[in-house]
């Protein structure tokens, strides 16, 4: 069947019909509309949908149900997949109307539903001239090129007519593949460098020779509950990391330096999002002391396919017949997906005049467990009689609820409907900056405990959470 009796709807079905390969049957069209309820297309009748049920679906033989509507509600979108889901019908989409070829839709071209499309909001989209007058001719670094979030930052800048593209990264096998990624796009003017943000020499050789404009500071340890078992490695990467390449953003008169951060700096439980938190108050610290540099910080949440986020681990789990684990049963996450989260990124690095910190609406928190089952239901499954799902209980340092504003914080309005400045509690700079050099100095005598406990000064938000740092907050 095919939900939508309008214009798309009948583009599908002439799709459909057209289709040699796999034969379809079309049952009926499903629509909303009261007025077209009952009535025929091409004497094939339009349905209601709440007349949509098992018995309906048993009756019929009804096996899969195309959305064709190109302006539904993300809301509605969930509550219409979720439904045929349970009913146990195969769900697909047709996909917005600029990727037809050659303005026609072609059958091959509809695709299953996944769950990037079930965020139960409107995607972001950004189209912002200004990005491409900030970034072409000009020379661009990034760090962590070769994560998730790095990764696609590379892919977005390379679109554009930059002078030069510098990719920073230590993982070096990743980093080939980002390489030969982009060799098959055509892209000629960039250079992939296996370097660590730690090794000062290493990263001022750098900038010494390419002279970057703009900086991408992607590079972090993002794990909770690693970065939990190793504070030392945390401040490491995400503290004084930042500050190595921040401060030669300034040495060397970079016009934009833009942080990568995380809604898990706001009130942290956790390692991670404390040392997370560090960064910005030195990024911001940074952008007081002086003016010609522009630091900018985006702030967001979990990335949807991201390496080691929850989807690629329920697709493996999905794959090995189960069960899949979720740590509580009403943990929530906001998400976003990668796309997403990069251009959020490109356009921060085009706003403002330096020290601020950006958010953006992502919608509602999503419930882990709903997700799980959606997987479970997009894989052809059934929960829990196929494949179960266990509940295993929180990590050291996890939250049951993410945060992207601290308790104080208030936010400004941007021109971008969606995008927010926070406006982050005011904080003692040199208390901030008289830790992060005790942390420089002392770190290889320092034990976990008292790094950790260290953090907590300049972070007095920072209660830990399942954690053996719990014993730090006790008065």
């Amino acid at each position: 069947m095919i939900y939508g009796a309008g214009e798309a709807g009948i583009i599908t079905y002439g799709a459909l019909n057209r289709d040699k390969k796999y034969n379809y049957d079309i049952l009926g069209f499903i629509d909303d509309d009261p007025n077209k309820i009952n009535k025929k297309i091409d004497r094939i009748k339009i349905f209601d949908f709440t007349k949509i049920n098992n018995r309906f679906v048993e009756t019929n033989d009804l096996n899969e149900v195309i959305i064709s509507t190109q302006k539904i509600r993300p809301s509605r979108l969930l509550e219409i997949t979720d439904k045929l889901l349970d009913l146990g019908v195969e769900v697909k989409i047709v996909p917005a109307l600029v990727t037809w070829i050659d303005g026609d839709l072609q059958a091959n071209q509809i695709k299953q539903i996944n769950i990037d499309d079930l965020l139960g909001r409107d995607k972001i989209e950004i189209n912002n001239p200004i990005v491409k007058r900030d970034v072409d001719d000009k020379v661009v670094l990034v760090t962590g090129a070769a994560g998730s979030i790095g990764s696609e930052i590379t892919r977005q800048l390379s679109r554009y007519n930059l002078q030069h593209l510098v990719l920073v990264d230590q993982a070096e096998s990743a980093l080939y593949d980002l390489q030969q990624e982009l060799h098959l796009t055509g892209a000629t003017k960039f250079s992939a460098l296996v370097s660590d943000v730690r090794d000062k020499k290493r990263m001022r050789d750098i900038f010494q020779k390419y002279k970057p404009q703009v900086v991408f500071h992607a590079a972090a340890y993002k794990h909770v509950p690693l970065m939990e078992d190793s504070p030392y490695e945390a401040i490491k990467i995400n503290v004084l990391g930042t500050k190595k390449i921040a401060d030669l953003a300034v040495n060397y008169r970079v016009e934009r330096f833009v942080m990568i951060s995380t809604d898990k700096a706001v009130n942290p439980t956790n390692v991670m999002g404390a040392t997370k938190r560090v960064a910005e108050m030195y990024i911001a610290c940074l952008s007081k002391q002086q003016s010609f540099t522009k630091f900018t910080t985006t702030r967001f949440g979990n990335v949807l396919g991201s390496n080691g986020s929850v989807i690629p681990l329920f697709k493996k789990q999905i794959e090995n017949g189960g069960p899949l684990t979720v740590t509580h049963k009403d943990i929530t996450r906001y998400f976003m997906t990668i796309p997403e989260a990069c251009r959020l990124v490109l356009e921060a690095g085009t706003m403002g005049n330096g020290g601020e910190v950006y958010i953006f609406d992502m919608g509602k928190s999503v419930k882990i467990f709903d997700m799980a089952k959606r997987m479970i239901s997009l894989s052809g499954l059934r929960f829990p009689e196929d494949i179960d799902i266990e509940i295993t209980g929180l990590r050291p340092g996890e939250k049951l609820y993410e945060e992207l504003l601290a308790s104080g914080e208030n936010t400004l309005k941007t021109y971008h409907e969606k995008i927010m400045i926070a406006k982050p509690q005011p904080f003692n700079d040199e208390g901030v900056l008289g830790v992060i050099k005790k942390l420089l100095k002392s770190k290889n005598t320092l034990s976990n405990t008292e790094i950790v406990g260290l953090i907590k000064t300049i972070v007095p938000e920072y209660i830990s959470n399942n954690s053996e740092f719990e014993k730090l907050d006790i008065n």
